[in-house]
């Protein structure tokens, strides 16, 4: 059998494409989780409002941050856990009269959470008489960058660790507004 220089494209041009497919990194992995509560989201927004006070979250031990609620204040999360680990995020905007924030994780350790290029957004909303719901949600990359990441890397051991960090911090948050 001949080949002609057409089907010798072909074969060439589908190896390239494998091979790229076969070369692509992780994809980016996203959590969005949402809680009713049952008191006004004026007050609800009160406890959450400031970027400098996550102490309504468990896992959080204390924060310091400088910066206050201006879009590129920081804050480091010391988290309660053997040696202390911490996380350090940004704001990247604030928006008080629409109740929601977004910021980014600038460092963290995979061995603490398991995620790269982490970003987030905070949103509460009026639902109703003196009601409120609250939307985190977060888009980040597994905290191994290349293929074939080890168990505790990939991009299910990120998910499951923002979504534990989520759900805590929401149940935590609905039961102090509901008290």
């Amino acid at each position: 059998m001949k080949l002609t220089r057409r089907d010798v494209l072909v074969v060439a041009l589908s190896a390239v494409f494998a091979g790229s497919a076969w070369a692509h990194g992780p994809s980016r992995q996203k959590v969005e989780m949402t809680v009713d509560i049952a008191a006004p989201a004026a007050k609800v927004w009160a406890r959450v409002a400031n970027f400098h006070d996550m102490s309504w979250l468990p896992v959080v031990a204390r924060t310091e941050g400088q910066g206050g609620n201006e879009v590129g204040a920081n804050r480091l999360l010391t988290l309660k856990a053997a040696g202390d680990p911490t996380i350090a995020e940004q704001l990247t905007r604030y928006n008080a009269e629409g109740m929601t924030y977004s910021y980014k994780i600038t460092e963290v350790d995979v061995k603490v959470l398991p995620v790269s290029n982490y970003t987030s957004h905070l949103t509460v909303t009026a639902d109703g008489e003196g009601k409120s719901k609250v939307q985190w949600r977060g888009a980040f990359y597994r905290g191994f960058p290349n293929n074939d990441p080890p168990p505790e890397l990939s991009d299910q051991a990120a998910i499951d660790a923002v979504t534990g960090v989520y759900k805590a911090g929401l149940d935590a948050l609905k039961a102090e507004m509901e008290k």
